[in-house]
């Protein structure tokens, strides 16, 4: 089985390829989606985040305006929420490996590959990127985006430039969708090649 580590700095395009390479019958593991369930109602982790950010869990799960009101530069508060979260995740992607085992390659959809030492354990980094301008302005036209919030969360992402440097595979999302989804098919038809082999 390849491993296809996914990744890339927010507004790239990083979920739309995620999608592409699951239309292509590559099962995708969204570390994000899995945050979700976590942090989402009934989530297994709301006990111990309420424990240590009061106030920031209720019937609807982890509110992220109050968490976000606490962590955001707060690196302490920030390493702690980590700590919670992390584990969990890795917990997760290992079951969807266990249970995709006799597939050709998998995808792990991770925005913080470099960040966290993840491109070591995967067989493939590839990363999505698009121009400056173009990220920008998809991010700024997210609901509550402020170009304050986005700064924040640039810093805490490792430069477009240098994931592009350590990438084994760049799409590029900054040409249109049916350009980026050849990409992405010339891909596929690559590695299932010389999985054959």
């Amino acid at each position: 089985m390849i491993v296809i580590g996914l990744t890339g700095s927010i507004g790239m395009g990083k979920s739309a390829v995620a999608a592409m390479f699951e239309s292509l019958g590559v099962p995708v593991f969204d570390a994000d989606a899995a945050v979700r369930r976590l942090q989402g109602p009934g989530g297994r982790l709301l006990p111990a985040l309420e424990l240590l950010f009061p106030g920031s869990t209720g019937p609807a799960g982890l509110d992220r305006i109050a968490i976000g009101k606490q962590v955001f530069g707060n690196a302490a508060a920030l390493q702690a929420l980590e700590r919670i979260v992390h584990p969990a995740v890795g917990e997760a992607r290992r079951r969807f490996l266990r249970r995709h085992r006799s597939r050709q390659m998998v995808v792990l959809d991770i925005p913080l590959l470099f960040e966290r030492g993840g491109a070591g354990k995967v067989d493939l980094v590839v990363v999505v990127s698009a121009p400056a301008w173009k990220q920008r302005r998809r991010v700024l036209a997210r609901p509550g985006m402020t170009p304050r919030k986005f700064r924040q969360i640039l810093d805490l992402q490792m430069p477009d430039a240098q994931k592009r440097r350590r990438a084994d595979v760049v799409i590029d999302t900054g040409v249109g969708l049916r350009e980026t989804r050849a990409q992405v098919v010339d891909l596929v038809t690559c590695l299932k090649g010389k999985s054959r082999r």
